[in-house]
């Protein structure tokens, strides 16, 4: 692939057309334009050494993934910050236990709106349950 190609590619991708369409109109295979932005993307990454929060420097380390934030309370603010972008992703639920409508990212499988109260529900006799009733019938 040439300069001008490659050049092409992000001129296109930065108009917001998909992969598909840009493989279509510079007539090279789709699996070819896929490659060039997931090694655009790396080679970015190599040099993109910085906090996503607060801009300090981080440590590289060899044997591990990049890092994108310094410590934990920087992620934890960087989530808070832009949790307004990832709205879309909670979901309300209502819990099992005490029927408190709560919001949680999408999983189908949550039942519970905390451990409390998935204990009282899991392990505390419910009004009714007669099972350990000692009373002579």
């Amino acid at each position: 692939m040439n300069e001008i190609q490659k050049e092409n590619l992000i001129f296109l991708k930065n108009q917001g057309r998909s992969y598909s369409d840009i493989a279509s109109t510079l007539s090279i295979s789709k699996s070819a334009v896929k490659s060039f932005f997931s090694r655009l993307k790396l080679k970015n990454e190599e040099n993109s050494n910085i906090c996503k929060n607060c801009g300090v420097t981080l440590e590289k380390y060899s044997k591990s993934n990049l890092k994108k934030f310094c410590s934990d309370s920087c992620r934890y603010k960087w989530w808070r910050k832009n949790l307004e972008n990832n709205r879309s992703y909670l979901k309300i639920h209502i819990c099992k236990n005490c029927d408190k409508k709560f919001k949680s990212f999408d999983n189908k499988d949550r039942k519970y709106c905390s451990h409390k109260c998935y204990i009282d529900d899991r392990f505390r006799p419910k009004k009714g349950n007669f099972i350990n009733d000692t009373r002579a019938i």
